[in-house]
């Protein structure tokens, strides 16, 4: 029996990659962010513990909302054009195999070979194949709502809770530095690894993130001194 080949690329995790991280990015960016301007406008120890808490959970809500509506119109747009797939092969399998061959001959096929291929692949199953192919829908690109929502709100849950703990542990004196701090490395950690797991370079994914990060922390520091100041 002939044995496959199987390799496993950094493409495979797309599907969950992009939620986690964006959800971890944004709950110690927004949550430090939001706990740096009212530790700049002067606000006690539970004031600023009970608005990250609030933050943490409407961020979570938030994320997991955003995430489930984006991808499930994505999904939504696949099955329709699935069902349009469908209906074409139904009424037309000729027209539709000679608009496969087409796409292999492009890829640098020979008229026979592509023939050959698309025959093969229209027998096993003909709408993967056009989904594939035609359409670019795939296991590992498929639209999931539910895996996306849940794990953008896990992951901003995680990420806040971080300048939380800083919140709960740092002296009071010493909490606007150590916000700053302490989410700036776990940022710069967040974007490494997500670096990593993505075959990109580590460095530049944890600077990326770093500045960014850095720029959103100064302006809400920034505001906050403004208004504290001016109470």
């Amino acid at each position: 029996m002939a044995k496959f080949h199987l390799e496993h690329h950094k493409v495979d995790a797309i599907s969950w990659l992009r939620a986690a991280v964006l959800g971890a990015n944004d709950g110690i960016v927004s949550t430090a962010s939001l706990l740096v301007g009212v530790v700049a406008a002067n606000a006690t120890h539970e004031n600023v513990l009970l608005t990250g808490v609030a933050g943490l959970v409407a961020g979570a809500m938030s994320m997991a909302t955003g995430e489930y509506v984006s991808v499930h119109s994505q999904a939504d747009s696949e099955h329709a054009a699935l069902s349009q797939e469908r209906e074409e092969l139904a009424m037309d399998p000729e027209g539709e195999h000679r608009e496969l061959m087409g796409i292999y001959m492009r890829r640098g096929l020979n008229q026979d070979t592509a023939h050959q291929v698309a025959t093969q692949l229209m027998a096993h199953d003909a709408l993967d194949a056009h989904a594939r192919d035609e359409l670019g829908i795939s296991e590992t690109t498929a639209a999931r709502p539910v895996q996306a929502a849940v794990v953008s709100a896990l992951s901003f849950a995680v990420g806040a809770a971080l300048p939380l703990a800083v919140v709960v542990l740092a002296p009071v004196a010493t909490l606007l530095p150590a916000i700053v701090i302490a989410a700036l490395l776990s940022l710069a950690v967040l974007g490494a690894v997500a670096a990593k797991t993505g075959g990109a370079n580590l460095w530049k994914g944890a600077l990326r993130v770093s500045l960014w990060s850095s720029l959103a922390m100064g302006c809400t520091a920034a505001i906050g001194s403004f208004f504290g100041a001016a109470l």
